[in-house]
């Protein structure tokens, strides 16, 4: 069984934005397999917005913490310690400041280099040895915003294309991760 979780922030305000590129991608998920993922329901449990499916032979929950960014931990904990979710088992998606616009990067037993959200599950769960395909929003020329207000902005036209071409990017390579192993699946797209 896999826990695939999307960092962001619920609520429409932040819709769109760079810090909700993890629930784009969960969205993007479940929409390109709709035969074999149900449909998003909340959970009050949770505090998240999830969604069981089958992928490569296995069970997998995806999941949008409803808790905002800084404290996407307490989902992720209660959800791991419900499905008794191992770390290696728990696959996170972020946005990353350090990583150029539009670029992957798969990462296994890193720090959170930063970013609160993940800071959040490695704190919660007491690990760092989970999964992280990491979506680059640095601009060039580089950003000159404070991030905290950077990653609440809007994601404007331009830059959404690109963002599209990596979620399909993103999409393969959770399958190549899921049929052939995260080592393939690193191989191929880092």
């Amino acid at each position: 069984m896999k826990l695939i979780v999307g960092l962001g922030n619920p609520g429409k305000k932040y819709a769109q934005t760079w810090h909700n590129l993890g629930f784009l991608v969960i969205d993007q998920i479940q929409n390109s397999k709709p035969d074999e993922f149900l449909k998003f329901k909340n959970s009050d449990k949770f505090k998240a917005e999830i969604c069981e499916g089958n992928g490569a032979g296995e069970k997998i929950i995806l999941a949008k913490p409803q808790t905002f960014m800084n404290q996407s931990g307490e989902t992720v904990r209660a959800m791991a310690n419900f499905y008794k979710i191992k770390p290696d088992d728990l696959w996170v998606i972020n946005d990353d400041i350090d990583l150029p616009l539009g670029k992957l990067r798969i990462s296994h037993n890193a720090s959170a280099a930063g970013h609160k959200g993940v800071q959040s599950i490695i704190d919660e769960i007491g690990s760092q040895k989970f999964v992280r395909f990491r979506l680059g929003i640095n601009q060039i020329p580089p950003v000159t915003l404070p991030t905290e207000k950077y990653v609440l902005q809007k994601i404007d036209e331009k830059s959404m294309v690109l963002i599209n071409e990596t979620i399909k990017e993103i999409l393969a390579a959770i399958e190549i991760g899921l049929a052939s192993g995260i080592p393939e699946a690193m191989n191929e797209f880092n």
